[in-house]
Protein backbone atom coordinates (compact mmCIF):
# COMPACT_ATOMS: atom_id res chain seq x y z
CA UNK A 1 0.00 0.00 0.00
CA UNK A 2 1.57 3.82 -0.91
CA UNK A 3 2.13 5.77 2.38
CA UNK A 4 0.86 9.04 0.26
CA UNK A 5 -2.38 9.08 1.32
CA UNK A 6 -1.24 8.55 5.20
CA UNK A 7 0.85 11.23 4.78
CA UNK A 8 -1.49 13.55 3.01
CA UNK A 9 -3.80 12.55 5.63
CA UNK A 10 -1.84 12.97 8.78
CA UNK A 11 -0.51 16.00 7.43
CA UNK A 12 -4.41 17.62 7.36
CA UNK A 13 -5.24 16.56 10.62
CA UNK A 14 -2.28 18.43 12.35
CA UNK A 15 -2.44 21.75 10.26
CA UNK A 16 -6.33 21.35 11.64
CA UNK A 17 -5.21 20.50 15.38
CA UNK A 18 -3.09 23.89 14.91
CA UNK A 19 -5.91 26.20 13.52
CA UNK A 20 -7.92 24.78 17.06
CA UNK A 21 -5.12 25.73 18.88
CA UNK A 22 -4.82 29.03 17.31
CA UNK A 23 -8.42 29.97 17.30
CA UNK A 24 -8.72 29.05 20.88
CA UNK A 25 -6.40 32.16 21.61
CA UNK A 26 -8.48 35.19 22.52
CA UNK A 27 -7.05 38.81 22.05
CA UNK A 28 -6.29 41.33 24.37
CA UNK A 29 -8.44 43.24 26.11
CA UNK A 30 -6.56 46.97 26.01
CA UNK A 31 -3.55 48.72 24.15
CA UNK A 32 -1.32 48.63 26.62
CA UNK A 33 1.26 45.83 27.59
CA UNK A 34 -0.75 45.26 30.70
CA UNK A 35 -3.33 43.53 28.80
CA UNK A 36 -1.10 40.41 27.77
CA UNK A 37 -0.88 39.86 31.18
CA UNK A 38 -4.49 38.06 31.73
CA UNK A 39 -3.84 36.22 27.75
CA UNK A 40 0.06 35.02 28.71
CA UNK A 41 -0.74 31.81 30.51
CA UNK A 42 -3.03 30.25 27.47
CA UNK A 43 -0.29 32.17 24.96
CA UNK A 44 2.85 30.45 27.14
CA UNK A 45 0.41 26.94 26.75
CA UNK A 46 -0.10 27.26 22.94
CA UNK A 47 3.59 28.30 22.64
CA UNK A 48 4.65 24.88 24.09
CA UNK A 49 1.95 22.31 22.22
CA UNK A 50 2.86 23.95 19.60
CA UNK A 51 6.08 23.12 19.53
CA UNK A 52 4.60 19.71 20.43
CA UNK A 53 2.72 19.49 17.52
CA UNK A 54 5.34 20.49 15.33
CA UNK A 55 7.85 17.99 17.03
CA UNK A 56 5.71 15.53 15.63
CA UNK A 57 4.74 16.68 12.20
CA UNK A 58 8.32 16.58 12.01
CA UNK A 59 9.35 13.37 13.28
CA UNK A 60 6.66 11.78 11.83
CA UNK A 61 7.61 13.20 8.70
CA UNK A 62 11.14 11.84 9.18
CA UNK A 63 10.41 8.54 10.12
CA UNK A 64 7.26 8.14 6.75
CA UNK A 65 10.54 9.10 4.62
CA UNK A 66 12.76 6.11 5.85
CA UNK A 67 9.68 3.76 4.46
CA UNK A 68 8.47 2.82 1.69
CA UNK A 69 4.93 1.39 2.52
CA UNK A 70 2.17 1.25 5.15
CA UNK A 71 -0.30 -1.93 5.47
CA UNK A 72 -3.40 -1.63 7.79
CA UNK A 73 -1.67 -1.86 10.79
CA UNK A 74 -0.10 1.23 10.31
CA UNK A 75 -2.65 2.98 9.18
CA UNK A 76 -4.16 2.50 12.64
CA UNK A 77 -1.47 2.69 14.61
CA UNK A 78 -1.13 5.87 12.58
CA UNK A 79 -4.94 7.25 13.54
CA UNK A 80 -4.27 5.97 17.21
CA UNK A 81 -1.35 8.92 17.38
CA UNK A 82 -3.97 11.31 15.70
CA UNK A 83 -6.26 10.45 18.05
CA UNK A 84 -3.86 11.59 21.48
CA UNK A 85 -2.85 14.46 19.75
CA UNK A 86 -6.31 15.83 18.45
CA UNK A 87 -7.05 16.04 22.08
CA UNK A 88 -3.78 18.09 22.29
CA UNK A 89 -6.13 21.24 21.89
CA UNK A 90 -8.45 20.67 23.92
CA UNK A 91 -6.36 20.00 26.96
CA UNK A 92 -3.92 23.24 26.16
CA UNK A 93 -6.86 25.60 26.29
CA UNK A 94 -7.91 24.18 30.02
CA UNK A 95 -3.91 24.39 31.09
CA UNK A 96 -3.73 27.82 29.56
CA UNK A 97 -6.32 28.88 31.61
CA UNK A 98 -5.75 26.77 34.97
CA UNK A 99 -1.88 26.56 35.01
CA UNK A 100 -1.70 26.08 38.28
CA UNK A 101 -3.95 23.98 39.09
CA UNK A 102 -3.28 19.66 39.04
CA UNK A 103 -6.04 18.41 37.05
CA UNK A 104 -5.55 20.37 33.75
CA UNK A 105 -1.57 20.20 34.09
CA UNK A 106 -1.80 16.29 34.93
CA UNK A 107 -4.11 15.95 31.72
CA UNK A 108 -2.06 17.46 29.59
CA UNK A 109 0.89 15.24 30.20
CA UNK A 110 -1.43 12.52 29.86
CA UNK A 111 -2.10 13.72 26.64
CA UNK A 112 1.43 13.76 25.84
CA UNK A 113 2.48 10.55 27.54
CA UNK A 114 -0.10 8.64 25.11
CA UNK A 115 0.19 10.38 22.52
CA UNK A 116 4.26 9.32 23.13
CA UNK A 117 2.75 5.54 23.42
CA UNK A 118 1.11 5.87 20.13
CA UNK A 119 4.20 7.38 18.72
CA UNK A 120 6.31 4.52 20.04
CA UNK A 121 3.47 2.32 18.84
CA UNK A 122 3.28 3.64 15.05
CA UNK A 123 7.68 2.90 14.95
CA UNK A 124 7.18 -0.23 15.68
CA UNK A 125 4.45 -1.12 13.50
CA UNK A 126 6.57 0.74 10.53
CA UNK A 127 9.56 -1.44 11.07
CA UNK A 128 7.56 -4.97 11.69
CA UNK A 129 6.47 -4.38 8.11
CA UNK A 130 9.67 -3.53 6.84
CA UNK A 131 12.21 -5.50 8.86
CA UNK A 132 14.69 -5.03 11.94
CA UNK A 133 17.45 -4.16 9.47
CA UNK A 134 15.40 -1.61 7.51
CA UNK A 135 16.87 2.25 7.89
CA UNK A 136 14.44 2.76 10.60
CA UNK A 137 15.09 -0.08 12.60
CA UNK A 138 18.70 0.93 12.51
CA UNK A 139 18.25 4.64 13.23
CA UNK A 140 15.77 3.79 16.30
CA UNK A 141 17.72 1.58 17.67
CA UNK A 142 16.83 1.26 20.98
CA UNK A 143 14.67 4.28 21.43
CA UNK A 144 16.04 5.71 24.26
CA UNK A 145 15.45 9.55 23.50
CA UNK A 146 11.43 8.07 23.22
CA UNK A 147 11.35 6.35 26.27
CA UNK A 148 12.77 8.67 28.62
CA UNK A 149 10.48 11.44 27.66
CA UNK A 150 7.81 8.73 28.41
CA UNK A 151 8.94 8.49 31.57
CA UNK A 152 9.21 12.47 32.06
CA UNK A 153 5.81 12.62 31.17
CA UNK A 154 4.48 9.96 33.86
CA UNK A 155 7.21 11.71 36.18
CA UNK A 156 5.73 15.02 35.90
CA UNK A 157 1.83 13.82 35.77
CA UNK A 158 2.43 12.63 39.28
CA UNK A 159 4.43 15.47 40.37
CA UNK A 160 1.67 17.95 39.03
CA UNK A 161 -0.36 17.07 42.20
CA UNK A 162 2.57 18.58 44.09
CA UNK A 163 3.76 21.09 42.10
CA UNK A 164 2.03 22.19 38.88
CA UNK A 165 4.94 25.06 37.77
CA UNK A 166 7.62 21.72 37.92
CA UNK A 167 5.62 19.56 35.54
CA UNK A 168 5.42 22.55 33.69
CA UNK A 169 8.81 23.16 33.46
CA UNK A 170 9.48 19.13 33.04
CA UNK A 171 7.14 19.20 29.74
CA UNK A 172 9.26 22.08 28.33
CA UNK A 173 12.41 20.11 29.21
CA UNK A 174 10.89 17.23 27.02
CA UNK A 175 9.80 19.80 24.50
CA UNK A 176 13.85 20.81 24.21
CA UNK A 177 14.69 17.48 24.04
CA UNK A 178 13.06 16.92 20.82
CA UNK A 179 13.14 20.56 19.13
CA UNK A 180 15.28 19.42 16.04
CA UNK A 181 14.17 16.41 13.81
CA UNK A 182 15.49 13.45 14.78
CA UNK A 183 19.04 13.21 13.34
CA UNK A 184 19.73 9.57 13.40
CA UNK A 185 16.68 9.00 11.26
CA UNK A 186 17.87 12.12 9.23
CA UNK A 187 21.16 10.13 8.58
CA UNK A 188 19.93 7.11 7.12
CA UNK A 189 17.52 9.07 5.08
CA UNK A 190 20.73 11.03 3.40
CA UNK A 191 22.77 8.08 3.63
Amino acid sequence: MNKGRLEAFSDGVIAVIITIMVLDLKVPHGADLAALRPVLPVFLSYALSFLYVGIYWSNHHHMLQACHKVNGRILWANLHLLFWMSLIPVVTGWMGENYRAAIPVALYGSVMFLSGIAYLILGRALIALHGADSPLAVALGRDFKGKVSLLLYAIAVAVSFVDAWLALAIYAAVALMWIAPDPRIEKRISA
